[in-house]
């Protein structure tokens, strides 16, 4: 029964968690990916800006570049040398930054000025292509040729040494038909684009630990309190059980001395009477008949016997002496008399409360003494006995041992008396050990809540 109740209890717990587990999972799974997709657009967003920013750049400087030339374009005519190499040295010389300079192609893709890498003055350029197999000058000339424009593609960076991505804007010059540009090395909107991702990545993840954290954490919380609850459930049963066996051994222990006086008070009276009264009539018919005499006798032998067994019943019932006397009283009277009867010396060290204890202790604590000196006598062949009793914390406590030959783990777990004692001690929810070992004697020890 009580692992069926166990069982259902864990059962309605895991019913109560799971659903929760579920939806928590759904939820944030659901939020996650919302999250993942806003984040993609808003770093979308954040490039487009960026590149916004820098084609806004790039236009203003190629407007700069070709109005400080305006004024020699107008007055040149095509196939002027002099001021085509004045337009050249001019868009040569202007640079901004660490990284900017201006650019001029004509139509066949020569290149015509190029201040950061002037080895390629002159060179026919046409083919070139990028890492990615883009042919950059032919794709820039096209551009420029149908009224300008941006392209991206992969140059080197003259500050780095290394290729980079890169924007540029060309126009056209239409008097010299050139082309004419400049660019911007985006790899600083590369870097913060993915530090941005990143950032967001991170604080994704963070917030997924977070809701797993707060999940663990409500259901800790939940089985704690689940666990919290039954418990104090078993514990209030566990307390009833144990009222109830309480109040079940003090009928018990009332029933049995309330037999104990009637024996002792009523039958035994009654049979002493009639033992006194045999023999007054034995002697009255000494004078007369002798067979008389002998029929008498025995019939005042069986009495007298009938009056030691119901006094040993009542004794076995409920020895008087500790409803007369106590319990103190009552193991002194028994250890005494076992001394005397076997010849062991004994020990007997008692520490009792000024208030006495419950009968169904005092009776309890009286028949574990009573069954181990039975056992020491009949078993273990003692020369010294101790017992002792005494209170802590709440128990009282009582230990009997012996100097004897001890018996197996085995004797330990088969003995009548021994389950007799431990059933007893386990019928008042107390606490029974037994310490032994061949040829050391053995020591037994129960103890039982007076709080």
């Amino acid at each position: 029964m009580v692992r069926v109740t166990a069982s259902l209890k864990t059962k309605i717990l895991l019913l109560s968690i799971l659903p929760l587990v579920l939806v928590t999972v759904a939820i944030t799974l659901i939020s996650l990916s919302q999250a993942k997709k806003l984040s993609e657009q808003e770093i979308n967003t954040f490039e487009e800006n960026l590149l916004r920013s820098k084609r806004m750049e790039l236009q203003h400087y190629v407007a700069l570049a070709m109005n400080s030339i305006e004024q020699i374009v107008a007055e040149a005519s095509p196939g002027d040398v002099v001021l085509e190499k004045q337009i050249k040295e001019m868009i040569n010389g202007l640079t901004y930054g660490d990284d900017g300079y201006f650019f001029i192609y004509d139509q066949q893709g020569t290149n015509l000025v190029h201040p950061i890498q002037p080895e390629l003055v002159g060179q026919n350029l046409i083919d070139l292509k990028d890492a990615n197999g883009k042919q950059v000058i032919k794709d820039l000339i096209e551009i420029a040729s149908t009224g300008g424009g941006f392209y991206r593609y992969v140059w080197r960076k003259p500050s780095k040494g290394g290729l980079e991505d890169k924007l540029s804007y060309v126009v056209l010059i239409p008097k010299f038909n050139w082309m004419i540009g400049t660019g911007l090395y985006i790899d600083d909107i590369a870097n913060e684009v993915a530090s941005t991702r990143l950032k967001v990545t991170r604080n994704i993840r963070n917030t997924f630990f977070t809701v797993v954290v707060i999940l663990a954490g409500t259901v800790i919380v939940i089985a704690l309190v689940g666990i919290a609850i039954n418990m104090h459930a078993s514990q209030l049963a566990d307390q009833r059980l144990r009222q109830l066996a309480h109040r079940y051994v003090q009928f018990q222990v009332s029933q049995r001395r309330n037999f104990a006086r009637e024996l002792h008070d009523g039958i035994n009276q009654l049979m002493v009477s009639v033992k006194f009264r045999l023999e007054l009539a034995r002697d009255k018919l000494l004078k007369q008949d002798e067979s008389a005499e002998s029929d008498l006798n025995k019939g005042c032998d069986v009495l007298n016997m009938a009056i030691q067994e119901v006094r040993r019943i009542s004794h076995d019932l409920r020895p008087i002496q500790l409803d007369d006397l106590g319990l103190e009283s009552a193991l002194y009277s028994m250890v005494s008399e076992f001394s005397e009867r076997t010849g062991v010396e004994t020990n007997i060290r008692l520490e009792l409360p000024e208030q006495r204890l419950p009968d169904d202790i005092e009776i309890t604590l009286y028949r574990i003494a009573q069954e181990a000196l039975t056992n020491i006598e009949k078993h273990a062949e003692a020369a010294h006995v101790g017992l002792r009793i005494w209170s802590r914390e709440g128990y009282i406590w009582v230990e009997i041992s012996d100097d004897g030959i001890g018996f197996s783990p085995e004797q330990a777990d088969s003995g009548i008396g021994l389950l007799n004692m431990r059933e007893r001690t386990e019928l008042l929810s107390g606490r029974f050990s037994i310490r032994t070992k061949e040829g050391a004697g053995s020591r037994i020890r129960a103890g039982f809540s007076i709080l």
